[in-house]
């Protein structure tokens, strides 16, 4: 009897794709095949994101185009993740073409509930769990020479423009020997480079091991070159983190640091838990320890009440503290958080996108001239695999720029560390040749 085929279209974080990875290995031990198209797929699964409103729109766009495959041929469509979770009443009310909801905490129900719906059956599973992290499930991955690894699962922030502790629930570390094993398989398949993942990954916490020992352990593993993390919190960025990143070799030197706003009663609105002066003070004490760190941020743009001036506060450290790169949105209300229930979404939205506009074009200049003043310069690069073009290698630096070079003798492959000399730069990429 053929094997149920099973297309998985995933929208939104790094976070998402781990979680894929996990629905994958859960699916397969059950028996699912996969299969590349939906037109060839029994099972469609959509793992959604509730953080953008693009996202949002996106994830109901696809359904639409799904309507016609169902009705053909009795297509199973399901939605898993945080979207699942926090419009469920939504998705069944108004959308008759889904037949599964399923909750980022409830992958495991899935196979079962998938067996119904194939026999008529819609099916809910998306309560949230206080201790489910998927440490005993080897994510299903495709081989290569980077990896995510999933640490920790939701959050106990409630930044109130943020849904995540409503779709992911409280935050639960695993426990770093299993941590430690994943990579250690990851290195043994020839991973080069694991990122460490969680909502609020730098308040990981395993009895009395914390984030900067998990870093540590798992930088010290053999065949491991890389190691990354994201995204931290900057309440949560103790001098031992920073000793950690800034020590060791294999502990890449670049930090994403969320800001969100740098004016001090947006923050407060927005329930970051710190001002301007003490993000400024963690930015001064991360380079004074780490001079050479690449710094990225996410911001938010026309936050509820926003006014102009407030809005310069947040251009002006954008300008001072001098980002890499950042990414840029304007607020988009998302139901069920705290700045849905108690604050107006009150900028106009072509005021948002004009504030928005005007920090890309800063960030845009400060981008190009930071890569441009890497010119003339050898850094070492980490080869992920082919370029855009087919006589070029992809590749990023220690501080995780993109970097494309020439096919040039036979040693070097991906997951190769290389010397190259920078010679060119845009915004986003730098152009070299292998030193």
């Amino acid at each position: 009897m053929r094997a149920p085929q099973v297309f998985i279209e995933t929208f939104g974080c790094q976070m998402n794709e781990y979680d894929t990875e996990v629905v994958r290995s859960i699916l397969k031990a059950r028996g699912y095949g996969f299969t590349d198209s939906a037109d060839s797929a029994d099972v469609v699964l959509l793992n959604t994101c509730a953080i953008r409103e693009k996202a949002h729109n996106k994830v109901y766009g696809h359904l639409g185009l799904l309507k016609p495959l169902k009705e053909e041929r009795g297509l199973v469509i399901g939605v898993l993740g945080c979207m699942a979770q926090n419009l469920k009443k939504d998705l069944l009310a108004s959308d008759a073409l889904i037949d599964v909801l399923v909750g980022p905490d409830s992958y495991r129900a899935l196979p079962d509930l998938l067996e119904k719906a194939a026999a008529g059956r819609k099916g809910l599973a998306v309560d949230l769990s206080e201790y489910e992290t998927y440490a005993d499930i080897v994510p299903d991955r495709i081989e290569g020479v980077t990896a995510w690894i999933a640490v920790m699962r939701g959050c106990d922030n409630f930044c109130t423009f943020c849904v995540v502790p409503y779709t992911r629930g409280r935050e639960r570390s695993r426990d770093l020997i299993s941590v430690v094993r994943e990579a250690e398989a990851l290195a043994a398949s020839g991973c080069k480079q694991v990122t460490l993942l969680g909502q609020n990954v730098n308040s990981y916490r395993d009895g009395v091991h914390d984030f900067a020992d998990l870093l540590g352990a798992v930088a010290d593993i053999r065949g491991i070159e890389r190691v990354r993390f994201t995204s931290p919190h900057p309440k949560d960025f103790p001098d031992k983190l920073l000793e950690a990143a800034a020590g060791h070799p294999k502990i890449c030197e670049h930090i994403h640091l969320p800001l969100q706003a740098g004016n001090d009663r947006i923050l407060q609105l927005m329930n970051r838990t710190y001002t301007r002066a003490e993000y400024l003070a963690l930015v001064a004490r991360i380079r004074r320890r780490c001079p050479d760190i690449v710094l990225t941020t996410d911001i938010i743009a026309g936050f509820c009440s926003e006014t102009e001036a407030e809005f310069a506060e947040t251009y002006d450290l954008v300008e001072q503290v001098g980002y890499h790169s950042a990414y840029i949105f304007k607020y988009s209300e998302r139901k069920n958080t705290i700045a849905a229930r108690k604050f107006p979404d009150d900028v106009p939205d072509a005021v948002k996108a004009e504030r928005v506009s005007r920090l890309v074009e800063l960030q845009r200049g400060m981008s190009l001239n930071k890569n441009r003043a890497l010119i003339g310069k050898t850094v070492e690069v980490l080869v992920e695999g082919d370029g855009k073009y087919a006589d070029q290698w992809k590749a990023r630096t220690d501080g995780n720029i993109v970097t494309v070079f020439p096919k040039t003798g036979h040693s070097i492959k991906p997951g190769s560390l290389v010397p190259v000399r920078i010679t060119d730069a845009t915004v986003t990429t730098l152009y070299a040749h292998p030193a």
